[in-house]
């Protein structure tokens, strides 16, 4: 599947429920979800900075929604993220919902040179434009997205992306699945990454977990809870949260450009620390979320309308070889305020 960007779409800025984009539906007796589908032309993410798979546009549980747009326009002139007359508008890179994935480092950008290609995990193949350092909010052209294919069962959806490129040392085989438990409030979200090409494949990868929960406004009884101390290296702002042992809570509510960011520092090299509780008592309701491996970094991100926190991991597969890793979402009600 070969794509150019065009002038055109560049030129546009998208009402974010002004169209409908190719999606699927799963459930379960207690969870109902809806997963955008990877297309090139048609599809609700096409920017280049995260995994086009699996992106979650809704998941409701208990009459709870958890997931949804964050922003209530698109303009791919924007880098990240702006705020216009009261609306929030996200770039193309950025204008993504649900437990979004990133492979950060791109795969041969610093060998490549301006003209040649490279290699964006869960993307595909991009052309280097220039010298200058990587970005990922930068719209590069890209040259081949692959062959995405998607299975589909009643609780569960499969996709698969194959990167094949004569013009590029990098080769693999991406399965990403989203499976449905059978008697409870929970997916397991599974991936595999088979190296089929001649150099090895190093990244980092993080996961946004944009939560939108209720559409309740961050602030006051929200909090996240984790198995270790925290001891942040960059610590929130304490006009709006605060770090307290193992928890960070929100004490002031975020309005028009406020944000609170942290770093969530203190975890060791255990995949047990890989153990995050996100619950918000205005709303009654929270998320479990759980990863087989140990963490590399982890961070908190959030403005007015949406709080993400964020775990990374370091992936590796030589030549011939296949990494797994996957992360377990528990879904549950606490007690309101």
């Amino acid at each position: 599947m070969f794509v150019r960007i065009t002038l055109a779409f560049l030129a546009c800025i998208v009402f974010v429920q002004a169209a409908d984009y190719p999606e699927a539906r799963i459930a379960n007796p207690q969870i109902k979800a809806k997963v955008y589908l990877p297309d090139a032309k048609t599809g609700f993410y096409r920017g280049l900075r995260f995994d086009w798979s699996g992106v979650i546009s809704s998941l409701e549980f208990a009459g709870h929604d958890y997931y949804g747009p964050w922003f209530s326009k698109v303009d791919p002139t924007v880098r990240d993220f702006t705020y216009k007359e009261g609306d929030i508008v996200a770039g193309s890179a950025s204008a993504v919902t649900g437990p979004a994935e990133e492979f950060q480092t791109p795969l041969g950008y610093d060998t490549a040179k301006p003209g040649e290609t490279f290699v964006k995990i869960g993307v595909g193949v991009l052309r280097k434009a220039d010298d200058t350092a990587y970005s990922a909010y930068k719209m590069y052209e890209l040259v081949d997205s692959g062959k995405w294919t998607v299975k589909q069962a009643a609780d569960s959806i499969e996709f698969t992306q194959v990167i094949d490129s004569p013009t590029s040392e990098y080769s693999y085989v991406y399965r990403k699945t989203i499976r449905l438990a059978k008697d409870k409030p929970e997916f397991v979200m599974e991936h595999s990454l088979k190296n089929t090409g001649r150099l090895p494949i190093r990244s980092t990868l993080y996961d946004h977990n944009f939560l939108v929960l209720d559409r309740l406004p961050t602030g006051p009884g929200l909090t996240v809870t984790l198995p270790y101390g925290i001891k942040p290296v960059r610590a929130p702002d304490i006009r709006f949260a605060q770090v307290d042992g193992n928890q960070l809570t929100y004490v002031k509510a975020l309005e028009n450009q406020d944000r609170v960011t942290s770093g969530l520092q203190g975890f060791g090299e255990s995949s047990s620390d890989y153990d995050v509780r996100v619950e918000n008592r205005k709303a009654g309701a929270g998320v479990h979320i759980q990863g087989d491996r140990p963490l590399k970094n982890a961070s908190l991100w959030s403005i007015r309308s949406v709080m993400a926190v964020e775990p990374f991991i370091e992936v590796a597969a030589e030549p011939g070889n296949e990494f797994t890793w996957k992360y377990t979402y528990t879904y549950y009600t606490v007690a309101t305020q």
